[in-house]
């Protein structure tokens, strides 16, 4: 037997090594951090978090009365961006913790907006095929088991429908990468010690370091992107490949 492509190598040690985070502990943490998680984006970023929001939107394209999906939407700041500049939209979001969705779910009433939400476990996602225009996903895939995600959300994606994605990256420079992941330590530690984290989410904060370095640059994902079927494959970087937007679509038959 052939020894499996390098990106199934990847994945295999990825979930081997985050089995049990991911499985067990990461929906403790993130039920603790829902209240504040907004706000303590906004701390640990200097303030950039609306930039990184803004920058991130500037890459999707939208159309009147599209069906979207915004996968591991969190506190729906995706899909509330999405409504505002286009209230005509069908957007539906989807993420594993009742409780950043119920804040998510609060901050968009509180401005009159309606986001159908869905509970549940994102590799699976619970959607007939070629159903959304768009599906969007930030924050949140090196949580995650990127090929059985990307792999479902191409299946819901109408022929032609585009993903864009978001997320902190591995920095492709060493030297960057570096410097990254000792700001990371540090801002994990202070931003736990302002906002009072529980046990469950101090206890991640070696993981947050580990899962970056187990992660992709971003040619990197753009390359698992094509390698599972997406075409067009476009990206963008800032602060020196930190944060990543990929931009892809599923082809036409």
């Amino acid at each position: 037997m052939s020894p499996p492509p390098p990106l199934a190598v990847r994945e295999q040690s990825r979930e081997q090594r985050f089995d049990k985070v991911w499985s067990q502990e990461i929906n403790k943490a993130f039920a603790d951090i829902a209240p504040y998680y907004d706000r303590a984006n906004v701390f640990a970023s200097f303030g950039l978090w609306s930039w990184f929001l803004r920058s991130f939107m500037s890459i999707i394209e939208l159309h009147p009365g599209e069906r979207t999906l915004d996968v591991c939407a969190g506190t729906n700041a995706v899909g509330i961006a999405l409504l505002r500049r286009e209230p005509s939209l069908e957007v539906h979001a989807m993420d594993r913790s009742a409780a950043m969705q119920e804040v998510g779910g609060q901050r968009a009433r509180a401005l009159g907006l309606n986001i159908d939400s869905v509970i549940g476990d994102v590799h699976v996602l619970p959607f007939p095929d070629n159903h959304f225009d768009v599906v969007t996903l930030q924050w949140a895939t090196r949580h995650l088991r990127v090929m059985d995600v990307f792999k479902e959300i191409h299946r819901v994606l109408k022929p032609g429908g585009r993903f864009f994605h978001c997320d902190m990256l591995r920095p492709a420079n060493p030297r960057v990468e570096k410097l990254y992941y000792a700001y990371l330590r540090a801002c994990l530690s202070l931003t736990s010690l302002l906002f009072r984290s529980n046990s469950a989410a101090k206890s991640l904060r070696a993981y947050f370091i580990d899962a970056l370095e187990m992660f992709y640059s971003a040619d990197e994902l753009s390359g698992v992107l094509r390698e599972l079927g997406f075409r067009d494959v476009s990206s963008k970087t800032l602060l020196a490949g930190m944060i990543g937007f990929h931009r892809a679509v599923k082809p036409v038959a």
